[in-house]
């Protein structure tokens, strides 16, 4: 490639890597294996290596900019999807995420996530698919198989065991070898070996793994992703998770991100001259990173291009269908859902009027635009007259964003922000150096840059007018990591400054929301004004976090509400049969409760949302219940529910989706990915979360979610799998046999004839459970999934024959043996479940393994080390 061809986005030829490799100085080699800045990694354009930009993922892109980004599609949450149990739905997701990283100029995504839900508390899992590593590693490779057919490459993070967000970067997790191979590893296995092409990246994770840090475990990177698996692409570190020198690179690690590089300048220079690392490593991680560089060339993307948006009707129809069939009906008594368009409809609670569109963190994105759930309401109503809104308590964790209810002096909607590189008290005259309209009042500040701007230090102002639509006392907070203080027409209310507290806030080095409150008059102006400092103007010290830049900070506001007034005046609107027909009550949480950088203290919904459920149901018994969230809440309320829906952080359309369910226009067919527990306590993880003197041990072993309760026979509140339907299902005619031949290159054949025996159109989700021997030579989970299948659009009456096949043998029999250093398809009889919508509607059937076999490598690809040890036991 000719070094004019990336520049001017001319058609590239691929390099020719070994004649690159040697004309590459010592120098410029190990440049390519780190990055220059947030995205993007090194170019050599006198050999014609282009720089490769990367973007987050893995609910959307979002481009080169934390701050201040350009919008762009948010699709639902992993967990969401996972809720779908759609392979076709998710592709076609995959695909989306292509093209918007054409739209970004990004070649590899950072997504999708594939860490197992081992509890309820963590912080980053709504952006995981399921606590079931099948589910989540079969979605896993049709979303990469769906990115990759754009052009761009997909990477599976994070390898392996970031299950938790308390001390990420330090904590070792301690975990049995099978364990590993069964539960956390196999979604990576599986997202390699299922997609049609493997996924061109993958990331490692922060934490350390049975006392190495992943990004340094020879074990895990040489022994078994390359060597074992044979993966041939990138690995890339996770965002300031290399933590050495020769260890990271002799063990396997492709590239460190991001840039400017910590350990691969002239440290690994000397390494290299001292022979801790020898050149042909060097090589064959520069190797690894051009090949990736060829890998992007489909995409046609050229260097360093412009972000843009690509906001279509087309994308706006496929999130929109996507937030719908995430939807999951839990219950449905007396058949009170769907709702009658025609009726008189009251819509309450803490996240009915607001836009729960994503989670925190770096999944998070600026959206093209949002939806609400009273906003979806209210088009699915014959008319907006038919629907009215009380809040009844509020459900943030942090007061709501200011900014776009603020005006500049101009009349714009948002606020002005200025850059200094002094402060105020350095010199009272200081002018600014950079001026923006922005209207998102969470600025962090990664990746801010200005010519004039020199390191770290620099100082910001927050300036608009606020004008209160209601007389009232108004609360007003101010999160930063930095130090500030907040000024409503020159009155001091919040100061963030002389007094800080560490909280967890931008990625936790921040304090939590300091508030103020002052009373307001409606149609009043008043001018908003925050004066605020970078990061290392802050005197607190933290520990165990990785520090993304110079810090950020937060600005928000609301009108108070009584929490106790709230509910009974909608207590007072519910129960009046009269005037409404119809109850919708929505809760749940959102990005500030569910965001990487810190788990969840505890299970349970925000403060004062349990106890306006409670008291509306005992008011209104047919009161229908929305939750929103990215993992298990406490109901503990849900024996008194009728109709209970869960959706999820739905993305854009997540209002939309929302509607389109309760009012019928989609049938639900989503199942949980995931157990609810009814307590916290009750979950399998509960002893062993968090880090506890720098280690956390996965004491529950391969009993991760159903695996546990299906084993001890506990009943959770809700268990994975389950979703109903506004019609029903039967299934029957189950057929079940086995191919001859190497093991894994043996399938189980399934067929199973499923019968739309309800009055309406609908789609079925059939799970496919394989329960182990009774001779089994060790203590094996009761049942586990193997396969799933959505059957699309089943008209009333009709029957439907469906092929599961081909269900790998390997897959379906194996457990690995620690003894042996290997899978084991053991001989013995074997059950088959497959299992519908209903709480009947499961048909079984038996089928035999004659002899046991061992076998290593991918499912679905033979390789000489399944010769070198099968045989009977």
């Amino acid at each position: 490639m000719k070094p004019s061809d990336a520049v001017s986005g001319a058609p590239a030829s691929p390099l020719d890597i070994e004649s690159v490799l040697e004309q590459l100085s010592l120098d410029e080699k190990v440049a390519l294996l780190a990055g220059i800045d947030g995205w993007h990694t090194k170019a050599v354009p006198r050999l014609g290596v282009p720089s490769i930009r990367m973007s987050d993922g893995p609910n959307g892109v979002r481009g080169t900019r934390f701050f201040n980004g350009v919008p762009a599609a948010c699709m639902p949450c992993e967990t969401a999807l996972g809720a779908t149990f759609d392979q076709d739905l998710v592709r076609e997701l995959g695909q989306l995420l292509g093209q918007e990283c054409k739209a970004k100029g990004a070649h590899v995504l950072l997504g999708p996530t594939i860490n197992i839900q081992r509890g309820p508390l963590g912080g980053r899992g709504f952006e995981s698919f399921s606590e079931d590593p099948v589910l989540s590693g079969t979605l896993a490779a049709r979303y990469c198989e769906g990115v990759q057919s754009e052009g761009i490459l997909a990477t599976p993070k994070h390898l392996v065991c970031n299950d938790q967000e308390h001390a990420r970067v330090a904590v070792n997790a301690i975990v049995t070898e099978r364990a590993l191979r069964e539960i956390y590893l196999l979604p990576f296995q599986l997202a390699l070996g299922q997609s049609a092409v493997a996924p061109g990246c993958l990331m490692t994770s922060y934490n350390k793994l049975n006392g190495t840090h992943a990004s340094e475990h020879p074990r895990l990177l040489q022994d078994i992703i390359r060597k074992e698996w044979g993966y041939e692409g990138l690995i890339v570190s996770d965002w300031f998770g290399t933590y050495s020198v020769s260890e990271a690179v002799n063990a396997g690690l492709d590239l460190e991100m991001p840039g400017m590089s910590g350990f691969r300048g002239p440290a690994l220079i000397h390494a290299i001259t001292s022979n801790k690392v020898k050149e042909f490593t060097v090589d064959e991680r520069v190797r690894s990173v051009l090949k990736m560089v060829n890998a992007t060339l489909a995409s046609g993307i050229p260097e360093f291009a412009p972000e843009n948006m690509r906001n279509t009707p087309e994308t706006s129809a496929l999130l929109r269908r996507a937030a719908a069939e995430s939807v999951v009906l839990l219950k449905n008594d007396n058949n009170i859902l769907p709702l009658n368009p025609a009726k008189r409809t009251l819509v309450l609670g803490p996240n009915a009027n607001i836009a729960t569109y994503c989670g925190g963190g770096s999944a998070a994105l600026p959206a093209y635009y949002t939806t609400t759930p009273l906003q979806g309401i209210k088009c699915k109503s014959q008319s907006p007259d038919l629907v009215s809104f009380t809040q009844g308590a509020y459900g943030h964790k942090e007061l709501p964003l200011l900014g776009e209810h603020l005006k500049t002096d101009d009349g714009k909607v948002g606020y002005t922000f200025r850059v200094y590189t002094e402060s105020l008290e350095e010199n009272p005259d200081r002018k600014h150096v950079d001026e923006l309209h922005m209207t998102s009042s969470s600025a962090f500040l990664m990746d801010y840059m200005h010519p004039k701007v020199k390191g770290d230090t620099y100082y910001v102002t927050m300036d608009g007018t606020f004008v209160p639509t209601e007389t009232a006392l108004y609360d007003f907070g101010l999160t930063v990591a930095g130090t500030g203080l907040l000024y409503v027409d020159g009155q001091l209310i919040v100061d963030n400054k002389t007094k800080q507290r560490q909280g967890t806030s931008f990625f936790g080095i921040g304090t939590p929301e300091e508030r103020g409150s002052i009373s307001l008059t409606a149609g009043q102006s008043y001018k908003i004004h925050v004066d605020y400092g970078t990061a290392p103007t802050s005197n607190l010290k933290v520990k165990n976090v990785v520090s993304f830049g110079p810090g950020g900070l937060r600005l928000g506001g609301a009108k108070r509400i009584d929490p106790t007034e709230g509910a009974e005046e909608a207590v007072k609107l519910a129960s009046d049969t009269t005037q409404f027909d119809q109850v919708v009550v929505c809760v749940g949480l959102n990005g500030d409760w569910e965001s990487e950088g810190f788990d969840r203290p505890h299970m349970d919904l925000p403060a004062g949302s349990d106890d306006l459920v409670k008291k509306v149901l005992a008011a209104r018994p047919d009161a229908v219940v929305v939750v929103q969230s990215g993992t298990p809440v406490t109901m503990s309320w849900a024996p008194q529910t009728k109709a209970l829906v869960q959706a999820w952080y739905g993305g854009n359309e997540a209002g939309n989706g929302i509607a389109d369910v309760l009012f019928g226009d989609v049938n639900p067919a989503a199942k949980l990915p995931l157990t609810f527990p009814t307590t916290l306590a009750q979950n399998p993880s509960y002893l062993n979360y968090r880090s506890e003197g720098g280690r956390v041990l996965y004491g529950e072993d391969v009993y991760v979610g159903y695996r546990y309760y299906d084993a001890v026979g506990a009943e959770p509140c809700f268990r994975f799998g389950h979703g109903l339907s506004y019609t029903s299902f039967a299934s029957k005619d189950l057929s079940v046999s086995v191919s001859d031949g190497a093991v894994k290159s043996s399938s189980i054949n399934v067929s199973v004839s499923v019968t739309n025996t309800g009055d309406r159109v609908g789609s079925e989700v059939l799970q496919v459970y394989v329960s182990p021997p009774s001779t089994s030579s060790v203590r094996r989970p009761p049942r586990e999934l193997r396969a799933f299948h959505k059957v699309t659009s089943l008209q009333p009456g009709e029957t439907r024959s469906v092929s599961l096949s081909p269900l790998s043998l390997a897959l379906a029999t194996s457990f690995w043996d620690e003894n042996r250093d290997a899978w084991l398809s053991e001989e013995g009889e074997y059950t088959v479940h497959v299992v519908g919508t209903g709480s009947d509607n499961t048909v079984s059937q038996t089928f035999v393994v004659d002899k046991s076999r061992w076998w290593t490598g991918l499912h679905g690809k033979v390789n000489a080390a399944e010769n070198g040890v099968n045989g009977h036991a």
